[in-house]
């Protein structure tokens, strides 16, 4: 059984189309990275996860319940933009008092190492900086030992060493083939932490597979050289070309299929080919790619 199903789901404000039939099936243990533009659907989704939000239509399935049966279960941890703490709280007292509203909570004390909390257990809540009550939220997301755990922008408000403290802490915990969902502006942290990437845009799905198929199917690597008054006709038609680029002299081409698309220029045009330079795409210039399509 999947841990989590979108079947034909749309999601209307109004006039607005928040979410477009959107369909996608998450299996159990994975860890998913969601991207998209700001508007793009990612925050309505994950509300229509938690059940929070109702659909307009189609349904969505959380371990083969509903949204609502699986939160009242505990089988769903959430760690969202908003939502302010207690302040006059110590973070031991607060997550103490939330773990207990759970039927199989985790430990006191591995919540508070997992979230890297031991040394602040005493703190109060608002004595927090931005990293630190970011870090409590998620303590807050995994006290009932989810099933599946819900993050949305996880890392806002951290610096490098916090968000890399973040990142060990979430592999602890996922490590005991829990399924976690992420939404994320930084596009590195997807390319380095998820087993998988959706991308969604305009609120349909525009892409889904691992960072590395997705760099690859979006023109993963590029070939550029001094194309200088030359004529650029016949470089799309090159083998494993997807998009040809002109600019300052500069031809750039966006291939599938690096050293089928270097033989052909050197062997199959007249070009004089100078100033060579090979890169790989990466994720952003993927994500981009997609959300113009789209």
């Amino acid at each position: 059984m999947n841990a989590i199903v979108f079947d034909h789901v749309s999601k209307h404000y109004g006039d607005v189309l928040a979410v477009d039939d959107l369909s996608l099936a998450i299996e159990p243990g994975k860890t998913v990275a969601l991207l998209g533009p700001n508007g793009a659907g990612k925050s309505t989704s994950i509300n229509l996860l938690l059940g929070l939000l109702k659909p307009t239509a189609g349904t969505v399935a959380v371990h083969g319940r509903t949204p609502d049966e699986a939160v009242r279960a505990g089988q769903m941890g959430a760690m969202l933009q908003n939502g302010a703490l207690i302040p006059e709280l110590s973070v031991k007292e607060l997550i103490d008092l939330v773990r207990r509203l759970y039927p199989n909570p985790l430990a006191l004390d591995e919540i508070l190492k997992l979230a890297d909390l031991t040394d602040l257990a005493g703190r109060r809540a608002n004595k927090l900086s931005g990293g630190q009550s970011q870090r409590v939220r998620f303590a807050l997301a995994i006290a009932g030992a989810p099933r599946i755990l819900l993050l949305d922008e996880p890392t806002a408000a951290m610096d490098v060493e916090s968000r890399l403290r973040f990142w060990a802490s979430m592999h602890d915990y996922a490590s005991g083939g829990r399924t976690v969902l992420f939404a994320t502006h930084y596009l590195e942290e997807a390319d380095e932490h998820s087993d998988r990437v959706i991308v969604i845009a305009r609120g349909r799905l525009a892409a889904d597979g691992t960072a590395a198929e997705i760099k690859a199917g979006a023109g993963g690597h590029t070939v550029s050289f001094a194309l200088g008054d030359q004529p650029a006709a016949g470089l799309d038609r090159l083998p494993g070309v997807t998009a040809v680029e002109v600019a300052a002299g500069v031809a750039t081409l966006h291939t599938s299929d690096t050293d089928a698309t270097l033989a052909a220029l050197y062997r199959g045009t007249s070009l004089d080919v100078r100033e060579l330079k090979l890169s790989s795409a990466d994720l952003e210039a993927a994500f981009l790619a997609l959300t113009r399509e789209s």
